[in-house]
């Protein structure tokens, strides 16, 4: 018999760990190299990190924030982001509890933290993420929910509305509404939560994007031409859906 909070306290450190080497992903991936080989360095100096280097949030703490070698500045990004994969993995643990469908939303969820970011500093959202992330996803759902049919249509409706509407916006103002990589992203997401969740991450999605877009333009930091990051409210919202998606629904549709 486990004692009382162990399961939470694993989660929470295994969630912290893969954070850490969300980072790595976060940082490599646009850059084309491995995220494997070689190990964690210092980007300003090379260092290559000890294991107590790389310990998620407490070697933050310890180094104060700076590199042990060249005593540069670390970015606040990284613990940021071992703290929010922890969280997402506890939120996780509770959603869904100790089943398989547990370990394939966490690898969802996962994904969406990396797009998120990349997508946010460098407004691109890697194939190497998206492509793999459909045919896994199709994969899973013969055995897992939402089901291959689900699965299948939630692949082409979510590739298929925004390739609809980017193809419309630009027969009519010919002006690119968003990149191919939006089209594959909702695509992947449609094949990890279905028909029904892609409907709601794209609608989520939408609303997220029109607030940020007004308070940006409010706040005099963008205008009418400033191109929003549209994977970054993807990831949001499709991991909303993922999580409470179906008491959503059920709410929404309760009102009625």
């Amino acid at each position: 018999m486990l004692p009382p909070g162990f399961a939470e306290v694993f989660v929470l450190l295994t969630g912290l760990a893969v954070g850490s080497f969300l980072n790595v992903c976060i940082h490599r991936l646009p850059l084309k190299q491995s995220v494997v080989h070689p190990g964690s360095r210092c980007p300003s100096c090379g260092y290559e990190l000890r294991w107590y280097d790389n310990l998620p949030v407490l070697s933050y703490v310890f180094l104060r924030g700076r590199c042990r070698s060249c005593r540069k500045g670390i970015s606040l990004q990284y613990p940021v982001i071992e703290v929010i994969t922890a969280v997402m993995f506890l939120a996780h643990w509770y959603a869904f509890g100790p089943t398989a469908l547990l370990a394939a939303r966490l690898l969802f969820g996962c994904a969406l933290i990396v797009l998120f970011m990349i997508d946010l500093e460098h407004q691109i959202l890697p194939d190497v993420i998206t492509l793999p992330g459909i045919v896994i996803g199709l994969a899973l759902s013969f055995a897992l929910p939402p089901g291959p049919v689900m699965s299948l249509l939630g692949v082409l409706l979510g590739g298929g509305l925004l390739w609809a509407i980017a193809e419309l916006w630009y027969r009519l103002r010919h002006v690119e509404a968003m990149g191919f990589g939006d089209v594959k992203m909702l695509a992947m997401v449609g094949a990890w939560l279905g028909v029904k969740m892609v409907v709601m991450t794209f609608v989520l999605s939408s609303m997220m994007g029109g607030l940020v877009g007004v308070v940006l333009i409010a706040s005099r930091r963008a205008d009418m031409a400033t191109r929003v990051p549209f994977g970054t409210m993807l990831a949001v919202a499709a991991l909303i859906a993922s999580l409470y998606g179906g008491p959503l629904l059920a709410w929404y549709l309760s009102r009625f």
